[in-house]
């Protein structure tokens, strides 16, 4: 169970909140041929113009007019951009519901590699639920294409403590990956590094009731 001095939860997004389908996103690459995305799409990181795209350093549309020039796809943006989001398999409904219910108890945060044309598909299609949106469940959300910044460096973590004012010692950073929380790790934060698949409400705090929803305990 989170320690009782935790006031902040940061959440990691691909593999903590949406599952990701790497396989699936890859088959359709295969299909438009782009064989070439396997060497560059990583489950934490993307590598080559995957990288670019996740740090901000090209533009969606530059992104795709460099996939042309670089090999023998010649798909639309759109049918690229179809197959980059079947990488996002989705938000499980006790996901959001465990958000708001944190949400009364702590201050959360959303931090993420991710691209503009992963988070806008997920803004419109996973997140609105009950009326609410992506912004109603974190306090502030930071991400590495607007940041130009991308875990597991130093610098984005910094950017978070600076910009939330928040104390490492009572922030708890929720992540798949072994590599950024070490450096979180290392900069005073409290982390939490889930199996794959693993339910992670009863770390903090939460229960699951017989209808699938998400009760607080203290």
């Amino acid at each position: 169970m989170v320690q009782k001095q935790i006031k902040n939860i940061i959440f990691d997004f691909g593999g903590i909140l949406v599952d990701l389908d790497k396989s699936r996103c890859l088959e359709a690459f295969n299909r438009l041929g782009f064989p070439e995305a396997s060497q560059w799409i990583d489950a934490y990181c993307q590598q080559g113009i995957f990288g670019k795209l996740e740090t901000g350093e090209i533009t969606p549309e530059s992104f795709c007019d460099e996939v042309r020039h670089l090999t023998a796809c010649q798909a639309s943006d759109t049918q690229l951009w179809e197959a980059w989001n079947l990488f996002l398999a989705g938000i499980p409904q006790w996901r959001i519901e465990a958000l708001m219910e944190l949400r009364k108890h702590y201050v959360v945060y959303l931090l993420s590699n991710t691209n503009a044309p992963h988070w806008e598909y997920a803004c419109s299609h996973f997140f609105p639920y009950k009326g609410f949106q992506a912004e109603d469940y974190f306090e502030e959300m930071f991400l590495s294409y607007q940041l130009h910044q991308t875990k597991p460096s130093e610098d984005i973590f910094r950017t978070v403590l600076q910009r939330t004012g928040v104390v490492p010692d009572e922030t708890l950073f929720i992540d798949d990956s072994a590599a950024n929380c070490h450096t979180a790790q290392s900069l005073g934060i409290h982390t939490y590094c889930p199996a794959p698949g693993e339910d992670w409400r009863k770390v903090l705090g939460l229960t699951v009731s017989d209808n699938c929803g998400t009760n607080f305990i203290l």
